[in-house]
Order: C-alpha cells, then sequence, then structure tokens
C-alpha cells in the first residue's frame, strides 16, 4: 500500500470501483480488465495493485457498496417505522431493489467468480455487509403488524435472499433470449424487479 493519508486511499478506491461501475454499464465482467479499469482512472494501470489484487476485488469491492447503499435505505425506512404493514414491507423491498441493478446484475452472474478469485480478508468484510442486509430485513419483519414469529421470519429470509440471486435474468432479457422463447412456444411476459419483488415478498409474508 503506497504512503498517504487514508483520504487519498479511499479516493482512490473509490475512482477504481466507479470505473469499473461505468465500463459494466456497457461490458461484460470477461471483457473489463485491470487495464481497461486503469485506463478510466487518473492513475497509471500498475498503481491498481497497491489497492486490489486481482478484477475480481474491485468488482467485490462494487458489489459491497451496492450493499451498503440498499442497507442504508432499508434501515433509514425501518428505524423510522413503529410498524410496518405487509404491504409496506413488500413495497419496500421492492422499491429498495428497483434502484440496486448492478447489485442484482453481479449476484446473478458473476457472484462465483469474483468470490473465488478475492482475499479471504476481502471477502470476510463483504460479507459483513451482507449479515447489515440480514439484520435489517429482520428488523422490518419484525415490525410487521400482525406480528410474524420468529419461525416465519427465519422461513422468510431462507426463500427471500436465494430469490434476489435469480433476479436479474427474469427482468432483463435479451432480444436473442428472447427470440428463443418465441420460437421454443415459451410464454414469457416481461416484469419489472418492482413488480417480481413485490409479488414473491407478498406470497411469501402470506404464505
Amino acid at each position: 500500500m503506497p504512503k498517504g493519508s487514508a483520504e487519498l486511499t479511499t479516493a482512490r478506491k473509490d475512482e477504481i470501483v466507479d470505473a469499473c461501475a461505468k465500463l459494466y454499464e456497457t461490458m461484460s465482467f470477461k471483457e473489463i480488465t485491470i487495464k481497461e479499469i486503469g485506463d478510466a482512472t487518473s492513475f497509471t494501470r500498475t498503481s491498481i495493485y497497491n489497492y486490489f489484487q486481482t478484477k475480481e476485488e474491485i468488482f467485490l469491492a462494487l458489489l459491497q457498496r451496492e450493499y451498503a447503499a440498499w442497507n442504508g435505505e432499508l434501515l433509514s425506512a425501518v428505524n423510522a417505522a413503529e410498524s410496518i404493514t405487509r404491504e409496506e414491507l413488500a413495497e419496500l423491498l421492492a422499491d429498495t431493489l428497483s434502484r440496486r441493478e448492478v447489485l442484482l446484475k453481479i449476484l446473478s452472474m458473476n457472484l462465483y467468480d469474483i468470490e473465488g478469485q478475492s482475499r479471504l480478508e476481502r471477502l470476510v468484510d463483504f460479507k459483513r455487509e451482507i449479515c447489515t442486509t440480514m439484520s435489517a430485513v429482520g428488523a422490518a419483519l419484525s415490525k410487521v403488524t400482525p406480528a410474524l414469529t420468529e419461525e416465519r421470519r427465519a422461513q422468510f429470509g431462507y426463500s427471500f435472499f436465494p430469490f434476489v440471486y435469480g433476479v436479474y435474468p427474469y427482468t432483463s432479457v435479451t432480444e436473442k433470449q428472447h427470440e428463443a422463447m418465441v420460437r421454443a412456444g415459451l410464454a414469457y411476459r416481461r416484469h419489472s424487479v418492482y413488480e417480481l419483488v413485490k409479488a414473491t415478498v407478498e406470497m411469501l409474508l402470506e404464505a
């Protein structure tokens, strides 16, 4: 790690992650390289290795940042409410996740490779952020009226979080995929993240 203030280190890391996020808007995970990311920053490509050892660690940092943003929205809403109806919880999760397209895209398409090529300490930091998410959702469930039992809250988590990992492909079908479904006779209607999350949460809460 180069010498310098903690603020400079944070700023450099943020610039690298920002560059990666920008590239990810138009390029696939496989297409993006350390060189591509370095060319999009204000410092040399080799300097990136002072902060991240692999491309996957940069994506992990991006994913962690997305989780942190989601957690902030969830905790703000939960802390401000004395109680939450089931419909309000469904709307909260649907609304906040509909603004986290990058999070959903990485989870469904690239997470396995990203975790496999990241250092353990970086992975631990990321998993802690996920723990915060689970706690935030658990806090929301504890305020649901009528109250849910501890067992029902646990069942909700076991169903909801795996569901989140698979939302993106159902809401971002390519023209090629759509044409294949038409030719195969597979019925398909495009849904938004909001629609799918809201409907699923409502179903899980009523199960």
